[in-house]
């Protein structure tokens, strides 16, 4: 019984303790792979067997078990049967090494295969464990190649005349290897100094001077040497084209012809009517003449050369039929030309036969003149005779005529006298001098007629612009300049000199130079005292005679406004009286300064004695108001305060105006003092003086348009203001007077109940405040105002007008 229970309790420690070492064993084969899913290696083409593919990673398996034996095998990627994958033990790592097999006949060949992805398959032997990863192996290049020639021979012509540094070749090669093994230059293998070739792109050139005579044939052999390393010490890889180059002989001279014109008797039937020689330096065919034609001079075709007698290079000319003499009483200019035999052809320069008939005694006609040279004026009508040109001797024949067409559109000839006419108007703005040339009917004489022609004053001055626009600073210096006008006149001489000057009746402060046409003012401008606008007439005037032409130009020079006036004051030295129970926020008074310009509003601030900070002025208005009370605090203690007050335009400021504010007890209305600067009055005067509108009408205007109407600016009935109506009830206040408000009111709309026109006068807002005002040919001037400005403007009126 004992026993049984010994052997029941050893079969469960062995089943326990096999349990154990198979999970063991699990756990190890859970844990066998490689390294990377995927090894990038390389390998040399026709590399040598067994060598070792080279990896930057190491390649195979951790031996997490002592007991494993791990073989590789390839299984998928080598149709070639080329690799072969090897095992090598290193401690707890066993390595994965591929080689190239031996004793087999294909290699690798990157220019057939340049990569292969090879399938390695891991097996443990005692169990039967196995994993996988893939291999690529990208195979090098090596310089297993030499470059080839395609084609290998290459065969050119040239002439001996061909011109040094000319391509006359090219030749090429290709190799399959790859980088610098890919790369090759070309040379030729013995050295010469006629040709050259390119080393990369093949171009054979020509470097010297061929000779036919000397050398016909030249046969060149050309290397193309690889420029990648050399394998087993080789001197290097390299194939070789041969150039043959035939030289021709050049067709280098054309044909010489010289000619001897023969004069016939009447006797002769067949009569020759000149000689003709033609040379050729060239040797061989190229020296050959091939013929000798006429090509110009015989539309009948009545003449032919006749080669003397085989193989000879002299030719005679001769009549293939009757010659039309009458119709030709001076003869045939006959050009020649010759043709070589060479390849391609030469043809000689054109020569010039003049032939004549047996009746033909007489020299040939000459103008009496060589040069005619006549004055003609510009005025001259149709028709009008200009010279007239003889040939002597005279044929009976002859006739006169203009060598070039293009002399008819000016001038005419009659062909049987020989008298020259204008047949166009003659202007000498476009030609002073025409030269004609007039020739006989055979062309033989010529002569030059040049004809002056005498300009006159037939053009006007032109500006170049029909109005000009400019504007100027006021203030600026007397001479200062302001614009400049250009007038031209096409005529020549002092018909086109061209004067400038102002042809305004009333004076105007500009001037103009006379020459140049510069306008400038002649005195100091003033934007409050002048007018703004100036409407000059520019007259340009030429020195042409028997009489002058003009040309006027209007000029309109606006005048700009700068801010060169301080603010004054109209009041000054104000004493004021205030009772202490003076209510917070009501108004004491209200300080008032004019500025002549109208480019800022005038601000009012107090620059000093409001310690306290009992009044504030209103900066706009200039209203001075109370703060805070009198009666309480440090205030209640002070009976006497004196303001400094200063208006300002935003650059100018005006002296601080002084104004004395005394507290009284007793409950009286505010009282002001003040002494008065006539300010207003003073400003009034000037500006009535410069508000003056130039109305002067010009004496050409009595004579031009008489239908229009209101064509004169506004004259004033009187020369300062008659009286004001100021009407509270209504929205608007109605002021009569012949006093031009453009220096003070923003925009004046002025009417005459049919036509009106407007202009803005400066920054103020608009909006409804009428003023009408009488003048002179016009019924009303209508000016706008905002409501809120209607107390300020009331303030200048009165002290303007009253």
């Amino acid at each position: 019984m004992m026993g049984k229970f010994s052997v029941a309790l050893l079969v469960l420690l062995l089943q326990l303790f096999s349990g154990c070492a198979g999970s063991q064993r699990f756990a190890r084969a859970a844990s066998m792979q490689f390294t990377h899913s995927v090894y990038n290696a390389t390998i040399y083409e026709n590399s040598a067997a067994k060598t070792y593919l080279e990896s930057h990673t190491k390649m195979g398996i951790y031996v997490t078990d002592p007991t494993w034996e791990i073989r590789y095998k390839i299984i998928s990627g080598d149709n070639e049967n080329l690799f072969k994958a090897e095992d090598y033990l290193l401690g707890d790592f066993s390595f994965l090494r591929i080689r190239t097999k031996g004793g087999s006949t294909a290699i690798l060949n990157r220019e057939v295969k340049d990569h292969y992805v090879l399938t390695v398959k891991a097996s443990e032997r005692s169990t039967d464990l196995e994993c996988r990863t893939r291999v690529k192996v990208q195979v090098l290049d090596t310089n297993d190649l030499r470059p080839l020639f395609s084609p290998t021979s290459y065969s050119i012509s040239l002439p001996e005349n061909t011109a040094i540094r000319s391509s006359v070749a090219k030749v090429m090669a290709t190799d399959a290897d790859i980088g610098t093994n890919g790369e090759y230059y070309y040379s030729f293998r013995e050295w010469t100094d006629m040709f050259a070739v390119h080393p990369t792109s093949g171009v054979v050139t020509l470097t010297g001077k061929l000779d036919y005579s000397e050398t016909k044939l030249y046969e060149l052999e050309i290397l193309a040497v690889d420029r990648g390393m050399k394998l087993y010490g080789s001197s290097g890889f390299s194939s070789m084209a041969k150039l043959t180059v035939r030289v021709e002989q050049a067709n280098e001279h054309a044909p010489v012809i010289t000619a001897v014109t023969l004069s016939p008797s009447d006797a002769d039937h067949d009569p020759t009517y000149a000689v003709v020689t033609v040379e050729d330096k060239d040797l061989g065919p190229n020296g050959e003449i091939s013929s000798l034609s006429v090509v110009a001079g015989d539309p009948l075709q009545q003449f032919k050369a006749v080669r003397s007698s085989p193989g000879s290079k002299e030719y005679k000319i001769k009549a293939v039929k009757e010659v039309d003499w009458d119709s030709q009483p001076f003869g045939y200019n006959l050009t020649l030309q010759a043709k070589d035999k060479g390849t391609p052809p030469q043809f000689s320069s054109a020569k010039l036969v003049h032939i004549t008939s047996a009746e033909f005694q007489k020299g040939p006609p000459v103008f009496e003149k060589a040069v005619y040279r006549v004055n003609l004026s510009e005025f001259a009508p149709l028709h009008t005779p200009v010279t007239m040109v003889t040939a002597v001797p005279r044929y009976p024949h002859q006739n006169y005529a203009f060598k070039h067409s293009s002399d008819k559109n000016k001038f005419s000839i009659n062909a049987d006298t020989g008298l020259i006419s204008t047949a166009g108007p003659i202007n000498a703005d476009i030609s002073a001098q025409y030269e004609i040339e007039v020739i006989t009917s055979d062309k033989k004489a010529a002569t030059k007629v040049i004809v002056d022609v005498i300009d006159v004053n037939n053009n006007a001055p032109e500006f170049q612009q029909t109005s000009y626009k400019a504007s100027v600073d006021e203030n600026v210096p007397s001479g200062t300049s302001v614009v400049a006008v250009k007038a031209t006149d096409l005529d020549k001489g002092e018909n086109g000199y061209v004067t400038y000057s102002i042809t305004n009746l009333s004076p105007q402060p500009f001037v103009i130079d006379y020459f140049s046409g510069v306008i400038s003012t002649s005195e100091v401008l003033d934007y409050e005292l002048m007018p703004r606008i100036y409407n000059l007439k520019v007259r340009a005037s030429d020195w042409g005679s028997p009489f002058r032409r003009e040309v006027e130009a209007s000029v309109t020079i606006t005048l700009n406004n700068l801010n060169d006036n301080k603010p004054l004051f109209e009041n000054i030295d104000c004493e004021v009286t205030v009772p202490r129970d003076h209510g917070v926020g009501e108004q004491i008074t209200t300080a008032s300064a004019i500025d002549a310009d109208e480019l800022q509003l005038v601000r009012y601030f107090i620059k000093s004695g409001n310690d306290l900070d009992l009044f504030e002025m209103n900066p706009n208005s200039g209203l001075l108001s109370l703060k805070r009370t009198l009666s309480e605090g440090e205030a209640a203690k002070v009976s006497f305060h004196s303001l400094q007050i200063v208006a300002t335009d935003g650059e100018h400021e005006t002296r601080p105006m002084t104004m004395n504010i005394t507290v009284i007890t007793a409950r009286k209305p505010v009282q002001v003092r003040c002494v008065e600067t006539g300010v207003a009055t003073m400003l009034a005067e000037k500006l009535l003086q410069g508000s003056k509108i130039h109305g002067q009408t010009e004496p050409e205007d009595n004579y031009m348009d008489i239908y229009s109407v209101n064509r004169y600016s506004p004259l004033f009935d009187e020369s300062f203001p008659s009286f004001v109506e100021v009407r509270e009830d209504l929205p608007s206040f109605l002021l009569h007077s012949s006093f031009l408000f453009q220096s003070f009111f923003p925009f004046c709309e002025r009417t005459d109940g049919r036509n009106r026109w407007s202009s803005c006068f400066s920054d103020l807002c608009v909006h409804s405040c009428v003023v009408t005002l009488v003048v002179k040919r016009f019924s009303y001037f209508t000016c706008f105002f905002s409501p809120n400005q209607l107390f300020m403007i009331q303030m200048v009126l009165k002290t303007i007008l009253i």
